[in-house]
């Protein structure tokens, strides 16, 4: 009989014989544990332990108290999101300068906004996991490794050790907010490595073609010969028709090791600062 109700239904029973058992005398108590017995199957030694256990334990919690509750989680998160998503130390770095329009905009309370004043970057970090972890799926990793010329395209993992112009990085920045589905414009980053002068063109799409044509617009406006371009191991740079217009313009073409960005560290920091540049955009 005891197999026939489910766990929920044997606690709340178990719950008021507890009352039962406490107020009875030893006759009654007899019969009650007898009682038990059959509807729940247990062996009478531990219905009289489960009845004489207390109700309500007092369970003391460890760890810090929580600080930072979903009002203040929500305000960094919206904060976060309309800085196009920086990591912690430029999020920290970024705060004070968001802070009043982002009150301004979403009514956050003083109280509010004075707690975020006070958090980490490792704070910020714990508070965001969740929300990264759901973002990463949808956005992060948009840049799929190219699978054409891998092998007759050198790697380039020494530092930059150049005294002319010319030798550069080269990326593209998405601009599709926190969905990557559909066509959305990119931002195709040129940084000369020797004068960090800087070419920017708008790309609709990741088409080889388009990426291509944006690099020849960026060529002709440099104010030095293009000598060298150095990308990551997306397909929209590793592939047939940019390898063959590096051929044809004399262009060393290098590429950085996949997933470790800091060998394109120079390109990295300018897309940073052009997706903070979006995102000051949007939120006006």
């Amino acid at each position: 009989m005891g197999n026939s109700v489910g766990p929920q239904a044997r606690r709340e029973y178990l719950a008021r014989m507890r009352e039962r058992y406490e107020t009875a005398d030893k006759a009654a108590r007899s019969r009650l544990l007898d009682e038990v017995c059959e509807v729940t199957g247990y062996h009478r030694k531990a219905v009289i332990r489960l009845l004489r256990r207390p109700a309500v334990r007092c369970v003391r919690r460890r760890g810090r108290p929580v600080r930072y509750g979903p009002t203040v989680v929500g305000a960094l998160r919206q904060i976060w999101e309309a800085a196009g998503y920086p990591w912690s130390v430029r999020l920290r770095a970024l705060l004070p300068a968001w802070l009043p329009w982002a009150t301004r905009r979403w009514k956050i309370p003083r109280d509010v906004g004075d707690t975020l004043r006070t958090m980490s970057p490792r704070q910020m970090d714990r508070a965001l996991r969740p929300f990264k972890n759901e973002l990463r799926k949808r956005q992060y990793g948009r840049t799929k490794p190219g699978t054409l010329l891998k092998h007759q395209i050198p790697l380039k993992t020494d530092r930059w050790d150049v005294q002319v112009p010319g030798f550069t990085e080269i990326d593209l920045v998405a601009h599709s907010g926190d969905r990557a589905d559909g066509e959305f414009l990119h931002s195709s980053n040129l940084t000369d490595i020797h004068t960090t002068w800087v070419e920017t063109r708008a790309v609709m799409g990741k088409s080889q073609q388009y990426v291509q044509e944006a690099l020849e617009h960026m060529r002709q406006q440099l104010p030095f010969r293009l000598q060298g371009i150095d990308s990551d191991n997306g397909s929209e740079f590793i592939n047939h028709h940019l390898r063959r217009y590096c051929r044809q313009h004399d262009i060393q073409f290098t590429r950085g090791r996949p997933y470790k960005k800091d060998d394109n560290a120079h390109i990295e920091q300018k897309n940073l600062d052009a997706r903070a540049e979006a995102a000051r955009l949007r939120a006006v």
